[in-house]
């Protein structure tokens, strides 16, 4: 499984869970330091695991980063494309302009297209009885549109396109293609918005197999 946007939130719960389940873990971040000292954690915890980094908004280097992972660590069954949007992103509406929205496009469409096309071959060869899955987390604008944050409005409703014809053309292939919608931020230890509850949903989106998008409760 390879985690990308990897932090000790929503990445390190989701690796545990996972991990329980006999993963091995590719954790995929900016920072070398923090991803490494991450693995590391985990792998204390028996977890097979992996520190890489990649810069989401270069396509170029998510595509050698996931290049390298499946080199080092076999192919990649699972992708999680998770990275928290930078805070210039939440821009209101009739702040933002042209200039401002090329962040958030290269974050939340060139990216997660490089991440797919690069993994999406070795998916289709991996042995009967793997459960492929292609796994993508967004806020609450995803779904609804908010004036207060234009830019993630705007690029997660084409992330959202984007994760919706893949889920069309690729049911029929096993390959299985899901949202989670997370509104607002999460509360460690919260029974709704802590962090091993998403990953619970994450896991539930990747073994059942039976849905599009699970959305939790809350507004952002």
């Amino acid at each position: 499984m390879a985690i990308i946007g990897a932090g000790r939130g929503l990445g390190a719960a989701t690796a545990r869970v996972f991990g329980a389940q006999g993963y091995d873990i590719a954790l995929v971040a900016r920072n070398q330091t923090r991803v490494s000292e991450l693995a590391a954690d985990l792998a204390a915890e028996g977890i097979t695991t992996g520190g890489f980094v990649a810069d989401v908004r270069d396509p170029d280097s998510i595509t050698h980063t996931l290049a390298q992972i499946g080199e080092t660590m076999g192919p990649i069954e699972v992708l999680q494309y998770s990275p928290l949007p930078d805070k210039t992103f939440l821009r209101p509406v009739l702040e933002t302009t042209a200039a401002d929205l090329v962040g958030p496009v290269e974050f939340s469409i060139y990216g997660p297209v490089a991440a797919v096309r690069q993994v999406l071959p070795g998916m289709r060869y991996l042995p009967e009885g793997s459960k492929p899955s292609i796994l993508f987390v967004n806020g609450g604008s995803a779904v609804v549109p908010n004036k207060g944050v234009a830019g993630t409005s705007v690029a997660f409703a084409g992330l959202t396109a984007y994760a919706q014809l893949l889920n069309e053309v690729l049911t029929d292939e096993g390959i299985q293609v899901s949202q989670l919608v997370i509104p607002g931020a999460m509360v460690d230890g919260d029974p709704v918005k802590g962090p091993d509850v998403m990953a619970g949903h994450l896991w539930d989106l990747h073994s059942k197999r039976d849905a599009f998008r699970f959305q939790v409760e809350g507004t952002d």
